[in-house]
Parts: structure tokens; sequence; C-alpha cells
């Protein structure tokens, strides 16, 4: 039954993909041919309200099919007129719809930094760029010192792409662990967390540095799963109890704010220190869930 359940998911996601990214590619042309900064800004509007709405079908109708699995708890106040920086934990790719169920509408809409790779996804790859999406291309240590003149693009390209966010509240999240926690990974890091990877502070620099003057706010969420971390397929299936979902929204200290990460070493001495600190909160959030799950 649940495998019945989840073929039917997937295929009502893959209806809503083509249907609605369908729609959103015909707005995202007029965005691309139109030069008046207004009207794009309009344009950039409708395309959110078709993602969200792209969010909403697939987060209802799995509700329908798998009951209320998606626990928002303990929320704290939240507005779709702010500007956020969204960092959160990551166990599974299932994380990114669960996070986006539990937000969506809640706050401006999420956008992630992607590898320039994921661009060719089919469909959701034209959405990611229609939607303003920032794609990255990052550079091994090795490939800069034998290309040395690349140095700092990956930063101008953050730039350009956090510029767009600047027009209207927009939500920018990014999972600081890189990757997904797996057992093996943890030993092989010799992470001092119980429950995580160690954090990497780039990518909130790039962000804290390009859009100082708007992200004023960190939400820190926290995913947590009973009984199991569920990969997509059994997200699709409802196999699994329920993810439950929890926000603490933390004012980001002035001092961190509009620097250049690449180039402050001060700055970028600060900056880990406080992530470290937040990911040992993360942490012992975890802990806490686990110990009164028994799980």
């Amino acid at each position: 039954m649940k495998q019945i359940k989840g073929l039917v998911a997937g295929l009502i996601l893959t209806v809503n993909t083509v249907v609605l990214v369908s729609m959103l590619l015909v707005f995202a042309l007029l965005k691309f041919i139109i030069p008046i900064s207004q009207a794009r800004v309009l344009l950039s509007k409708i395309l959110i309200k078709i993602a969200e709405t792209w969010i909403a079908i697939n987060t209802g109708f799995h509700r329908l099919l798998h009951g209320e699995k998606i626990i928002a708890q303990d929320f704290p106040e939240l507005s779709k007129q702010e500007w956020y920086l969204v960092v959160a934990n990551h166990q599974s790719t299932a994380d990114i719809p669960i996070i986006q169920g539990a937000f969506n509408k809640k706050i401006p809409f999420l956008k992630f930094f992607l590898k320039q790779e994921l661009i060719w996804v089919p469909f959701l790859g034209l959405a990611w760029w229609a939607l303003d999406f920032p794609f990255m291309k990052r550079y091994s240590k090795a490939f800069l010192q034998k290309n040395p003149h690349l140095r700092g693009k990956d930063m101008e390209q953050t730039q350009k792409s956090c510029a767009k966010f600047k027009d209207f509240p927009t939500s920018v999240i990014n999972f600081i662990e890189g990757t997904r926690f797996t057992s093996q990974k943890h030993e092989v890091q010799q992470s001092p967390y119980q429950h995580l990877l160690k954090p990497k502070a780039g990518g909130i620099g790039f962000v804290m540095g390009s859009m100082g003057t708007q992200i004023k706010q960190l939400l820190l969420v926290t995913v947590a799963y009973r009984p199991n971390i569920p990969t997509v397929w059994q997200y699709l299936c409802g196999d699994f109890n329920d993810a439950v979902v929890f926000c603490e929204k933390i004012v980001i200290p002035e001092s961190l704010l509009g620097k250049n990460y690449q180039v402050d070493e001060n700055f970028k001495e600060e900056l880990f220190k406080w992530s470290e600190n937040l990911w040992y909160k993360q942490d012992k959030k975890l802990k806490d869930f686990h110990e009164r799950t028994n799980i």
C-alpha cells in the first residue's frame, strides 16, 4: 500500500512540476525580454507565487496521502516582509521538500545555493534559473593554484546572485555541513558533534558579506525524523512516522554583516566561532529530541 501511495505521490509531483514549470517559463521569458526594471521585479514576484503554489500542491497531496507527518514545532513569529538567512542540518534529500512545506508562505520564498551542474536537471534546472537561484561554481585549492586569475570569481558570482535578492524580501537557505550526514562521514571527520558534521562557514559568510544591509536575522532550523531518516522514495511513500521541524530566530551580530569573507581573516575567525556555537546549540536540540523519543 505504501508503494502504491509513493507511485501516486511521484505521479502528482511529476505532473505538478511539468504544468507549473511550463507556466513559470512563460513569465520567465517575459522577464528576460522586458528591459524595464520595475516590470522585472513584478514578474519575479509572479514567478515566486507560482513556485509557492507548486510547493503548496506537493505538500497538500503528501498530507492527503499520508496524514500530518510534517510537524512545525516551537516556531517563532515569522514575517514575509523580512529577509532571512536560514541555516539547517542536512540528513536526507527529503529535508528540502520538508523544509519547503514547513515554511511555505510563512517567510519569503526559500532560495538555495546550487552547484552549477544542477542547471541541467530537467525542468527543475530551468525553474531554478527563472527564480534567480544562485548557481555556484566552486574551485579547489589545487585548481586555483594552477589558475590564479579565477581566484575570487566565486565570491563575485555570489554577490551578483545576491544583488537580485535586494528588490524584495527573500530567504536564503544554507546547509552549512556541505553534505548529508552519515555515520561514515561523521567518523571520517571525527566531528565533535554527536548528530552533525562540522560546519562550513563560507556559504553564510558570502551571504552576510553580500546582503548585510538586508539580512539581519538567522533562522536556525532543526529537522528530526522518527523513527528513520527517509530517502526521497520513503518520503513519497510516507514510510516514516513524522518529521519534526524546529525553528529558532536569532539576531545576527552587527560585527558579522557586510564583511568580505575572502580577505578579512578576523571576520573569518569570528564567523567560524559563531557558527560553532550555533552548531553546538543545534546538536543539543537533536540530542534532546532523540532522548525524549528514545531514538
